[in-house]
């Protein structure tokens, strides 16, 4: 069979090296015309490490990354409430690690052009529609600068295209809108020195306002401020993950804040750029595809970014997707089995990240409940990953 994903961040790429790995056919669409190393930093919980370590590339993840060794929560005085162990430390037998994403996708871009060919990657090719016959899936591809249209077949269509995903509109052309948590996102990142033991996360909330710093490599802290600005309910502008931001609108809600260890004012003003986002996530699909077609990712359970959980499951869908349609007799069993074991524990995370979004704790046994609340509710603790068989197919 061949497989035909749509899209080439890192849920499809890591799809694209999970169906080779497992001997199946696959050539990625992707509509930029180019891949760049874009966004800020993200984090890979021991979960999706294990994954991308079982892929062969635990080597080139700890060249890439910081391998998070705490979370240390505080108050904007400088006073720390909490500190939890992560990653090895916390007891997984596979790390945590900080990554720039755009470094990220590009390692994943090399390894799935070194194993599958310099082909395997088809830039500037936006998905236009598709139809699904009894023995395949005929999708219509426009070729952005040409304009052509081309039209392919393939035994499945995988949508990993994101939040804004095509494969998703045609799928759920009703799928409602997207939702604001209220909460308004500036994300940056900053040259500067380490904090605490240089592989720290810092989580620091006032009220309303929280910012998140960790360092990514290179000499370079990444950041995220977060605001609370509205009551939650339906999107009513646009949502996209690379749009510019001011320093004057995140900065006064930082000017007097005085951690002692960390300059959080001449952090936010001497980052390379900032992005400004709403935090957004959907309602979980009570199926995300039929046939031959299904989701993966952010196209299937766009999440809000509070658990450093989005690109992890993403990551652990693609696994899955890989395993269940290499045991399957038919592609619609594999797919279908892979929906049932993907869609109900990716809206568990989508309904955690929910609710942590909304917790507000100040103390250090609320904070320690809260952390294990969230493991527990997303199926991440220790002993459950550490004991859990192999994704690879036999």
């Amino acid at each position: 069979m061949t497989v035909l994903i749509a899209g080439a961040g890192i849920g499809g790429l890591t799809a694209a090296l999970s169906l080779h790995a497992a001997g199946i056919d696959t050539v990625v669409m992707e509509s930029a015309r180019e891949i760049r190393p874009l966004g800020v930093g993200i984090n890979l919980l021991p979960h999706a490490v294990r994954e991308l370590t079982e892929l062969g590339l635990g080597e080139h993840l700890a060249e890439a990354g910081v391998a998070t060794a705490e979370n240390v929560y505080g108050d904007s005085k400088g006073h720390q409430l909490f500190a939890e162990p992560r990653g090895l430390a916390k007891g997984y037998r596979w790390p945590q690690y900080s990554v720039h994403r755009g470094e990220l996708q590009l390692l994943l871009l090399a390894a799935v052009r070194e194993r599958l060919g310099s082909d395997a990657v088809r830039t500037g090719m936006r998905l236009v529609d598709f139809a699904q016959e009894a023995d395949e899936v005929r999708v219509r591809l426009l070729h952005r600068a040409s304009g052509a249209v081309e039209e392919c077949g393939a035994a499945a269509l995988i949508g990993a295209d994101g939040l804004h995903s095509a494969v998703r509109a045609r799928l759920h052309p009703d799928g409602g809108p997207l939702l604001w948590s209220g909460i308004r996102m500036w994300r940056g990142v900053t040259e500067a020195e380490p904090f605490l033991t240089g592989r720290s996360m810092m989580i620091v909330r006032e009220g309303d306002v929280e910012l998140v710093a960790y360092p990514i490599g290179r000499g370079r802290i990444n950041w995220v401020a977060q605001v609370r600005v509205a009551e939650p309910g339906p999107l009513s502008e646009g949502a996209d993950w690379n749009s510019a931001g001011r320093l004057a609108d995140v900065l006064a809600y930082f000017e007097d804040w005085s951690l002692g260890l960390l300059d959080v004012p001449a952090l936010l003003a001497n980052s390379s750029g900032i992005l400004e986002y709403p935090m957004v996530d959907r309602e979980p699909l009570p199926a995300w595809g039929r046939g031959r077609v299904t989701l993966l990712g952010d196209a299937a359970h766009p999440m809000y970014p509070v658990g450093a959980n989005g690109a992890s499951q993403s990551i652990v869908d693609a696994r899955v997707l890989a395993a269940e349609l290499a045991e399957a007799g038919d592609v619609p069993t594999g797919l279908a089995r892979y929906e049932n074991l993907r869609r109900e524990a990716t809206a568990a995370v989508v309904l955690a990240n929910r609710e942590m979004s909304r917790t507000s704790s100040g103390s250090a046994s609320g904070l320690a409940r809260m952390t294990d609340t969230y493991r527990h509710a997303t199926g991440s603790d220790v002993a459950v990953l550490n004991s859990r068989a192999s994704l690879t197919p036999s």
